[in-house]
């Protein structure tokens, strides 16, 4: 019998598959634009960047900013992070992109590298619906046809308008990018502090896009500078890719007036040289990555101040960072956290804000905070219960607010305009396709589906350009398939990988950090260290097939496996997939009752591909082979 899984015992199990095989390589399945991070991370232990280079950048029109920023949901699903801690995936990332990228290659350069790549390239090891060298090919080859030309216009250039227009534009499309901020790239730009993401890393990012013949119209508000309607007019389509870039206020007193300022427009003024005075003395209301975001910014600004006027002494520069949730529940990444402190923000767990206190003249000069005593009830439902009897008062000049994120579609009019609005004032629209209630206007990013990663708006823009070629052109773009497994006699593996714990990212200190407001935080990976964490990968898309009619229950894989993944059982004893009800396995055993029959069970939450067990096994019922697949993109007529 085929390997199957153990899950649980008694042991619920399934029969592997195509479906099976996929989600297996656990990074890649987790990833929105469905990255390979497997295969660039192992391109990486074997010395192959360029290579490693590609498989990143292949379905990510914006890895190098995702080797910054990314949330990394690969890195939560790594299944490396159940043995020990998961691989560190967008370091990886970033040391391959510091050579490759275009802010090493520049964007002309990058382009002519992913042509010429388009041109020779064999098909990588697993490449999804997102991949841009299959495109490239399928284009070259003209199995995909491009547009006529038909122009399309993106409102909003973050991450979402970005790959939207990146993905249109190759596929034949005059594209125009409508922002409205002075400088192109959206909340990448305007929302994400320098110290995380250099700017000139942003800018030639951005410039592959539009050395792909993207147009770009920045200082343009749609509604304002420019009439919706209008909009329509000169482009066949248009897509709403706006982000969440308003901060939600707090029902308390003392919230509207001077010294209150919202969390998202106070980064958006540092970025732009316009940082408002804050004072000495800050209160950031809030638990999020955002609120960090702020509050480090905060204390930059406070550092810059101070070198500047050469104000030192103590009580002064302080920033309080107010979470309504306990440490343990706060939304904040552990590294926010951590590097916050290090840093000098005073955190405060547990207080839910009651009132801004102001003087006579209406400055701010405190927050009054309550004790809170739980944030979520027992079905988890955001249901904050408070101590009105414990107070607390921390003294400020100025407050910020990162409570949440709002999004402004007044620009749209649904009688006007034909688009539905929700109860909540959001575009009604399919959250995978973007498709809106009015033709050719769709959505993506923040406004189809609210707040997420980076990465998920990325997926979006992708998803929307692949509808709106659809919709301009009456083809739809589809995929064929092909898989495969390919037996590795000589697999290998770095000596002593299992014992290898996660290296740390090597970062500047608390003092060099807060320098300028630009001074970097992460260093990133020299090649030494890259190569050993690399090393690390479990490299999942390699896998062990069993061979049913070759093996003697020897048992001797059991024995040798060093993380007990392995169990040989009764028939009689598998629960899960349909194939193996009762009935269905006893006519497979050809008459043998299930009691006498036996089944290999593997755990795959714990195989390390090791290879301990094809090696022992003295029949060679046991194989390691690597499942390779390919989605070849491909036309047909609506």
């Amino acid at each position: 019998m085929i390997g199957t899984t153990l899950a649980s015992w008694p042991p619920a199990v399934a029969i592997p598959d195509r479906d099976y095989w996929r989600a297996q390589i656990k990074c890649q399945a987790a990833c929105p634009v469905h990255t390979d991070s497997r295969g660039y991370v192992r391109a990486i232990a074997e010395g192959d960047y360029e290579l490693g280079y590609l498989i990143a950048r292949g379905p990510n029109p914006l890895a190098s900013i995702c080797g910054r920023v990314c949330g990394a949901p690969c890195e939560v699903a790594c299944r490396r992070g159940d043995l020990d801690k998961p691989i560190a995936i967008r370091a990886l990332k970033r040391f391959l992109c510091e050579r490759f990228g275009p802010e090493t290659r520049g964007a002309a350069g990058l382009i002519d590298v992913l042509k010429e790549a388009a041109r020779r390239c064999a098909p990588r090891p697993c490449q999804d619906v997102d991949e841009l060298l299959p495109l490239l090919q399928s284009l070259l080859d003209g199995d995909v046809e491009l547009g006529a030309g038909q122009s399309v216009g993106i409102v909003g250039s973050g991450p979402a308008g970005i790959a939207c227009a990146h993905d249109l534009a190759l596929l034949g499309f005059e594209v125009t990018l409508y922002e409205m901020e002075p400088v192109l790239a959206g909340m990448l730009a305007v929302g994400i502090p320098e110290y995380r993401l250099p700017r000139d890393l942003i800018r030639a990012e951005v410039q592959v896009v539009l050395d792909l013949g993207v147009k770009a119209v920045t200082g343009c508000q749609v509604g304002k500078d420019l009439p919706f309607p209008e909009l329509r007019q000169r482009h066949q389509a248009v897509v709403v890719a706006v982000g969440a870039k308003r901060s939600r206020s707090l029902p308390i007193p003392g919230v509207d007036g001077p010294g209150v300022i919202g969390g998202v427009e106070f980064l958006r003024d540092v970025a732009l040289g316009e940082p408002p005075t804050l004072g000495r003395k800050v209160v950031v209301i809030g638990g999020g990555n955002v609120a960090y975001d702020v509050g480090r910014s905060v204390l930059r600004q406070i550092a810059l101040d101070a070198a500047r006027t050469a104000l030192r002494g103590s009580g002064v520069g302080e920033v309080h960072l107010c979470s309504l949730e306990s440490l343990d529940e706060m939304p904040a990444d552990d590294v926010e956290i951590i590097e916050g402190g290090e840093e000098g923000i005073l955190r405060h767990n547990s207080l839910g804000p009651v009132e801004i206190q102001r003087d006579g003249a209406g400055q701010v000069e405190a927050v009054v905070f309550r004790k809170c005593l739980r944030v979520f009830d027992e079905q988890h439902r955001f249901a904050p219960l408070f101590d009105d009897s414990q107070r607390e008062v921390i003294e400020c000049e100025s407050v910020l607010l990162s409570v949440g994120q709002g999004i402004d579609v007044s620009f749209l009019d649904p009688a006007r305009d034909g688009v539905k609005l929700s109860e909540r004032g959001l575009v009604e629209c399919d959250p995978v396709t973007g498709r809106t209630s009015a033709p050719e206007v769709f959505i993506a990013g923040d406004l189809a589906y609210g707040t997420r990663l980076l990465i998920h708006a990325v997926a979006s823009g992708k998803r929307v350009a692949r509808e709106v070629y659809a919709a301009l052109t009456g083809r739809t773009i589809s995929h064929r398939q092909t898989e495969l497994h390919l037996s590795l006699p000589r697999y290998g593996r770095e000596p002593a990988y299992e014992h290898r714990g996660r290296l740390h990212i090597p970062t500047t200190s608390p003092a060099e950090r807060l320098r300028s407001p630009a001074a970097p935080v992460e260093l990133g990976y020299d090649e030494e260290r890259a190569r050993l964490e690399a090393g690390r990968c479990l490299d999942c898309g390699v896998n062990t097939i069993f061979d049913g009619e070759r093996c003697i229950l020897c048992g001797g894989c059991v024995d040798v496996c060093p993380e007990l993944c392995l169990r040989i059982v009764s028939c009689d004893r598998l629960a899960g997939a349909a194939e193996l009800k009762p009935e269905v396995v006893e006519a497979q055993l050809d008459g043998t009752p299930p009691a006498q029959a036996s089944a290999i069970l593997k755990d795959e939450t714990i195989c390390i591909r090791c290879a301990l067990c094809a090696e022992r096994c003295p029949t060679g019922a046991i194989t390691i082979e690597r499942f390779q697949f390919q989605e070849n993109p491909t036309c047909q007529t609506d």
